[in-house]
């Protein structure tokens, strides 16, 4: 079975799901303070579970589904941007990762209503939509457009994640805080954004996109500069030139 080709149609099918629901009322219910879930992830979620069956491989997803996160297992993020969803911002996709352990070999990320398809194979390469992506060449903090998002816990550390974001906008060229982090990782896979960072992320948030940067020729380590995988609390993804120019200031703010 190619289970490349079986990730990406089912990437492609909940975001053919999401699109049809974008401008119904909708459902949405809260599982925390602002963290909300809508009647469309639960569908996206069932509808990639029942196509991604098909390859025997268990699933361990945002909402519903379940399984151990070891030896092989699909990881799931059925619609990541749920809040700009429930608001109708057009920023959110369903990530598709198949992990080996903690390392994800095969990562899809639909950016929906821009019909645009990321995907990567460990060791073959990243594409959109069939081209092959290359990270930016900037090589300066100070020349470059950074991408971070904010947590659903942000009332309980607030000074961390303020301090980051102030920090990076003092000596960046610009900052982005558009609300879905497998989105972001995928444009500093394809060079749209130079570097990426954010604290208390999920493990399906993060998989597909980090194996999408790294195919793309960027670097991805904790806010430390260390090994990351996605079942850490700190991500910082760059093209890799600003990398080292990145790590004094997330290092200050390990969540």
């Amino acid at each position: 079975m190619n289970l490349l080709a079986l990730a990406k149609a089912a990437a492609l099918a909940a975001g053919r799901l999401q699109r049809e629901y974008f401008d119904r009322p909708i459902e949405v219910r809260h599982k925390g303070e602002i963290d909300l879930v809508t009647e469309v992830d639960l569908k996206s979620e069932a509808l990639i579970v029942d196509l991604l069956s098909a390859s025997k491989i268990p699933v361990l997803g945002e909402e519903k589904a379940k399984t151990e996160p070891s030896g092989r297992y699909w990881l799931v993020d059925p619609l990541d941007g749920t809040t700009n969803y429930a608001h109708r911002f057009p920023w959110f996709a369903p990530s598709i990762a198949l992990m080996e352990d903690k390392k994800p070999v095969l990562g899809v990320v639909y950016h929906v209503m821009l019909d645009e398809l990321f995907w990567a194979e460990r060791g073959k390469g990243a594409f959109l939509n069939g081209k092959a992506l290359k990270v930016s060449r900037v090589s300066s903090l100070k020349d470059a457009v950074l991408a971070t998002g904010f947590p659903y816990g942000i009332h309980e550390q607030p000074d961390k994640v303020v301090g980051a974001f102030r920090d990076f906008l003092i000596k960046a060229q610009g900052v982005r805080r558009a609300g879905a982090a497998a989105l972001d990782l995928a444009y500093v896979a394809c060079g749209r954004f130079d570097g990426f960072w954010e604290p208390l992320l999920k493990p399906w948030d993060t998989a597909a996109g980090i194996l999408l940067v790294e195919e793309a020729g960027g670097r991805v380590t904790n806010y430390l500069g260390e090994a990351y995988d996605p079942f850490q609390n700190h991500i910082l993804a760059s093209n890799g030139l600003i990398h080292e120019e990145m790590v004094p200031i997330t290092r200050k703010y390990v969540p």
